[in-house]
């Protein structure tokens, strides 16, 4: 199984926003990951819509057919909403508080389990696909189980922090959270901080990773490389392992 690779186009938002108008696209940005190789769409609109507006999020579902997965905070009701209007294959469901910067935690999945499975029923009869936002913990990764997700989108940032000072340490609890994902019949998602120097090793070790989601690094790498040339780089990075 070949992981997929999922762009998140939040940072070509965030550059249009800084100035006003509608330079760069991100409608354009959305298309042209499409055509370049990019096996889905990520975005993450916020309350504030600082970067990725709602506006953007219905225009992207109207015009491509690669995959689209739309993460955000599912107590926001707006957020809630826009989903049910617009219907992306996948919503992953993130504990992000509104002004918070980035993601940095995933889920209480045991605290939050009928919270979360009630929302993931919500999504459900509507068809989306749900993950579910968790840090490597094997006992929240099961309790995610309960909630009948799909899947769990493990958060790397830990690891990609640690990956200088040794990679096996590193990825060692994402290897024992993903065999208890696989274990519980949940399928394994993965982001944050993953780039193009980690990301192979992680693809190759943790065990049956089907789509990791990368923002950041990537459109970064794209200033440099552009981005058709960085996202067929991140995509062999993946198939090298």
């Amino acid at each position: 199984m070949l992981t997929k690779l999922s762009v998140n186009i939040n940072k070509i938002a965030t550059l249009r926003n800084s100035r006003g108008g509608s330079r760069p696209s991100v409608l354009q940005a959305a298309i042209d990951c499409q055509a370049f190789g990019a096996d889905g769409i990520t975005i993450h609109p916020r309350p504030d819509e600082r970067h990725i507006r709602y506006s953007d999020a219905r225009e992207i579902a109207g015009i491509i057919t690669t995959e689209f997965n739309i993460e955000g905070n599912p107590k926001e009701d707006k957020f809630v909403q826009l989903v049910l209007e617009v219907r992306p294959a996948q919503v992953t469901l993130v504990p992000d508080d509104p002004g918070q910067l980035t993601s940095n935690h995933g889920w209480d999945t045991i605290k939050e389990r009928t919270y979360l499975r009630d929302m993931t029923e919500v999504f459900h009869k509507a068809g989306i696909r749900v993950s579910i936002f968790t840090d490597p913990v094997e006992s929240i990764v099961a309790a995610a189980a309960d909630t009948g997700t799909d899947r769990v989108e493990l958060y790397t940032e830990d690891y990609a922090r640690h990956y200088q000072q040794g990679r096996e340490a590193a990825v060692a609890t994402y290897v024992k959270a993903a065999q208890v994902a696989t274990t519980h019949g949940l399928g394994i998602n993965a982001g944050h901080d993953l780039d193009m120097d980690n990301l192979g090793y992680f693809t190759r070790t943790v065990p049956r990773v089907q789509e990791v989601s990368i923002g950041h690094a990537l459109i970064a790498d794209a200033l440099y490389y552009g981005l058709e040339n960085t996202i067929q780089l991140y995509k062999r990075a993946i198939a090298r392992g």
